[in-house]
């Protein structure tokens, strides 16, 4: 027998014969066990189960108003699910059938009157023991469980933190193969728009001086849309690698970069209603906004971009707002439309590349390049709707400390002519470029491979050389490489549509003095000119 058992435990005595409570409870005395609760009236059972909370029950069979059978019920049933209440019989009824249906109404044991202290109490000893062992289980298993549950919850973290990663990893995977994908066309593509955008650049002082002012007001948006497009590859690397700490940005003014991307799109969302289609009908509420730092054709494409996911959205017609605000530091654009809207599971993936709502229709690109944008100059894209109630977009960026010198104008008074060797396998490439350098105040000299520019560099003495990169026979890297061989020492910008894959796979080239992205304009040339020649 426990005597500790005995001397934590709580009993419970239940007899209408007062004799027989006082000979437990003298016994249960003389084995020093814990408190002791007894009633001789059966009734009160239940209220002192509760008030005293017994670790064993010893109950009688034979009793007024309530016999032991029911109050053996009584007691189970007044127990929570799965705690285990030893009950004790203690009857003077001899029979096998009552002590079978004690044991089968719930009594852990049965002794018969009358009774022997000591068999009492070693009964009451193994059946405490019991409890006792039942409750510690009890308390292990609720350990175990909790513990169970912060494994569960950590392994559920752990398993949430990786299937988010694993996407943000395809995510970043599909945006590395967009960028690559594109700059598989960048250089092509580079080249039509470096002669568009040079011949533009030649033509500009007659349309803004000569020109008729319509004709005027449509060159500039000729050439605005010209610029635009020459971001379109450039910006897709954007998903995948931030911007180069030594890039450009200039001074970005939004509202005049609302109302040129309306004036823009216009042949797409005014045509609708004159062809007797769904009008679209657009408003501007554009408060007073400082500028931030950034390209503005950049910014125009995400206008742009907006603009037609709107009227797509719009197929019977309706109404998209523009509005500006700043507070805080930020400057807020609002885009928001009367279409159709997006459903949670459409919002959850509409940022993605190549999700679309459109089918055959749409790219899965348009989103993609806002959100890329916002991402790269620090800023945040909120998105608002819901099935059938329009959308609205909220760009918040973050607003210029201080106005930056816009890169564009006449060039510095003292500037240098220089004197400048151009080599492209493409002739009109060439000449262009050459004609762009000799409208600056320099001297030309366009020559198609790089065989013809090492002997140039051999015969005569240049300022410098701006050369293409990818040219049959021998590249515009390997140029400079033969030049710095040969001991000539001359400047070398290298012109390349893949000049963010040659910095990432490890700068500038030897001999290389500057990587200037195609396409090529006029303040990009000058900007390099006066990178490579600072003013003194």
């Amino acid at each position: 027998m426990s005597l500790q058992a005995l001397s934590i435990g709580r009993f419970l005595i239940v007899d209408d014969e007062v004799s027989n409570v006082r000979l437990l409870e003298r016994a249960l005395a003389y084995a020093k066990s814990g408190p002791v609760v007894s009633t001789t009236d059966p009734r009160k059972a239940l209220e002192l189960l509760h008030s005293s909370k017994p670790d064993i029950v010893l109950l009688d069979l034979h009793m007024p108003y309530v016999d032991g059978f029911a109050l053996i019920a009584q007691i189970k049933a007044a127990l929570p699910p799965g705690e285990y209440l030893p009950i004790l019989v203690l009857t003077a009824d001899v029979t096998s059938e009552t002590r079978q249906r004690a044991l089968s109404k719930g009594a852990q044991d049965f002794l018969t009157k009358p009774l022997d202290p000591h068999e009492v109490l070693l009964r009451i000893g193994n059946l405490l023991e019991t409890r006792f062992l039942h409750m510690e289980l009890q308390r292990q298993n609720g350990a175990l469980e909790r513990l169970v549950a912060q494994r569960t919850g950590q392994l559920e973290d752990a398993l949430n933190r990786l299937t988010s990663a694993q996407q943000q990893l395809v995510k970043q995977e599909r945006l590395r193969a967009l960028g690559m994908m594109a700059s598989g066309v960048a250089h092509d593509f580079n080249n039509a728009l470096t002669l568009v955008l040079g011949h533009g650049a030649l033509l500009r002082p007659f349309f803004e001086n000569d020109a008729p002012q319509a004709e005027g007001e449509k060159f500039r948006h000729l050439m605005a849309a010209a610029e635009d497009a020459a971001h379109v590859v450039t910006r897709l690397r954007d998903f995948y690698r931030p911007a180069d700490q030594d890039e450009l940005r200039v001074p970005v003014d939004v509202n005049l970069s609302i109302q040129q991307a309306i004036v823009l799109t216009a042949p797409r969302w005014r045509d609708r209603g004159r062809s007797g289609g769904a009008a679209v009908e657009i408003e501007t509420q554009l408060a007073e906004v400082p500028t931030f730092v950034g390209h503005p054709p950049e910014f125009r494409d995400v206008l742009t971009n907006l603009i037609f996911n709107a009227i797509d959205a719009m197929p019977t017609g309706g109404k998209l707002r523009f509005t500006t605000a700043c507070e805080e530091g930020l400057i807020i654009v609002k885009v928001s439309d009367t279409g159709v809207g997006m459903t949670e599971d459409e919002v959850s993936r509409c940022l993605e590349p190549f999700f679309t709502t459109k089918g055959a229709l749409g790219t899965g690109l348009g989103l993609a390049a806002v959100y890329g944008f916002v991402q790269r100059y620090g800023g945040s894209l909120g998105i608002d709707t819901s099935k059938g109630h329009g959308a609205c977009f909220t760009i918040k960026l973050p607003a210029a400390a201080a106005l930056l010198p816009v890169a564009q104008g006449e060039a510095p008074p003292d500037k240098r002519a220089l004197r400048v060797l151009v080599v492209d396998d493409q002739e009109m490439i060439r000449e262009i470029i050459a004609e762009m350098l000799r409208v600056e105040g320099h001297t030309a000299n366009p020559v198609e491979d790089g065989v013809a520019v090492l002997a140039a560099l051999e015969t005569r003495s240049w300022d410098l050389v701006i050369s293409d990169q990818s040219m049959p026979g021998m590249t515009g890297a390997q140029i400079a490489s033969e030049a710095v061989a040969a001991g000539v020492k001359v400047p070398f910008i290298l012109l390349t549509g893949f000049g963010d894959e040659m910095r990432a796979q490890g700068g500038t080239p030897p001999g290389v003095d500057l990587l200037l992205s195609k396409p090529l304009t006029s303040n990009s040339l000058r900007n390099a000119l006066e990178t490579v020649f600072p003013a003194s």
